[in-house]
């Protein structure tokens, strides 16, 4: 599976949006990391006068075989189905962040173990009823994991034909913290122990219990390369969201990266094709602690440090706003020509 996307290298371009952003009517560099986001997106759009179009939040559940054991998650399987319907119904986080900032939100059955009625608002995607266990055979197969991959490319397609040109993701899935952990151990080699966070509320005695049992899937599965990684330990609204972003950042969308679970996606998305993380923005740290080492690993910082772990979503939509700020700013923040208003004497 081939996606085509070009590195950001208009250093021409770079140059033009450099000097618009030092010639508004402030100090140089004073707004900080909004002339930074201001900078990128102005390159990714390749454009003087980027705008945020359609700002849009696809959220990819699904439900991972472990989970049905109980042993790494506190709350049970039947959770991620009855999060659909609250997404569904407008009362969750995610439906109040993304109706204060104005972003359309699609929620995704990518693997639910769950039959939903089909006149749902709801995008039926489903590869399966759930992952396999993966302390006793891979997750998926390769056949699965691939149509995953290419079923989220397709949703984010048919977002490009309505304009949208910024975007980010959101997951829900009981266990797949698990999952984000295992991943995240095969490509950075942080040991396993600095991956595995409390997820959705494990105390310490959980933790330690958890990181046993990974540990115990990582001496049972040898993957040989990325993609065999996902199919063994993903679900399938991780290996959705990396083909998600890898469509997104082939249109030149700008990318919101959410937290753990989403950057774990990222994580194997860089390994398919490298040029991706140019059209990334890190909404957030996330309070899961291995989100931190991976911010580290890929050298980038977020904008936004709430605290949060909460997934669905919820970091890339409370950035948006930080985003419209950053291009509002270059577009309509006077210059010093403009506002008559003298440089700094030579």
């Amino acid at each position: 599976m081939k996606f085509t996307i070009s590195p950001l290298l208009n250093n021409n371009l770079k140059e033009k949006l450099q000097y618009k952003i030092d010639n508004k009517t402030k100090p140089i560099g004073a707004l900080g990391v909004l002339e930074k986001v201001a900078l990128q997106i102005g390159t990714i759009q390749e454009t003087l006068e980027p705008k945020i179009k359609n700002p849009t939040i696809l959220v990819f559940a699904g439900d991972h075989g472990i989970a049905q054991e109980g042993i790494v998650n506190p709350y049970p399987q039947e959770v991620t189905t009855q999060m659909v319907y609250n997404f569904l119904q407008g009362g969750a986080a995610i439906n109040v962040f993304s109706e204060t900032n104005n972003i359309d939100l699609q929620i995704i059955d990518a693997g639910v173990n769950y039959n939903f009625e089909k006149n749902l608002p709801l995008i039926h995607a489903k590869i399966d009823f759930g992952t396999k266990n993966y302390r006793l055979e891979p997750a998926m197969n390769n056949e699965q994991c691939l149509k995953a991959i290419k079923k989220g490319a397709e949703l984010v397609e048919d977002r490009s034909k309505n304009e949208v040109n910024t975007i980010g993701f959101g997951e829900m899935g009981i266990g797949n913290t698990s999952s984000a952990a295992l991943l995240m151990h095969y490509i950075t080699n942080e040991p396993i122990e600095n991956c595995v966070g409390a997820g959705t509320g494990l105390n310490a005695e959980g933790i330690q219990n958890k990181t046993k049992v990974l540990s115990e899937v990582l001496k049972k599965h040898h993957p040989n390369n990325p993609l065999e990684a996902l199919a063994t330990f993903g679900g399938y609204e991780i290996a959705m969201i990396v083909g998600a972003i890898l469509k997104a950042a082939e249109h030149k969308m700008t990318i919101i990266i959410d937290g753990f679970i989403v950057t774990s996606a990222l994580l194997i998305a860089i390994e398919i094709n490298k040029n991706v993380i140019d059209y990334c923005i890190f909404a957030h740290s996330s309070n899961e602690q291995g989100h931190q080492k991976m911010l580290e690993y890929l050298n980038v910082k977020p904008l936004l440090n709430f605290n949060m772990r909460l997934g669905e979503g919820t970091g890339a939509a409370m950035a948006v706003p930080v985003l419209r700020a950053s291009t509002d700013f270059l577009n309509h923040m006077a210059s010093f020509e403009s506002a008559g208003v003298s440089t700094k004497s030579e």
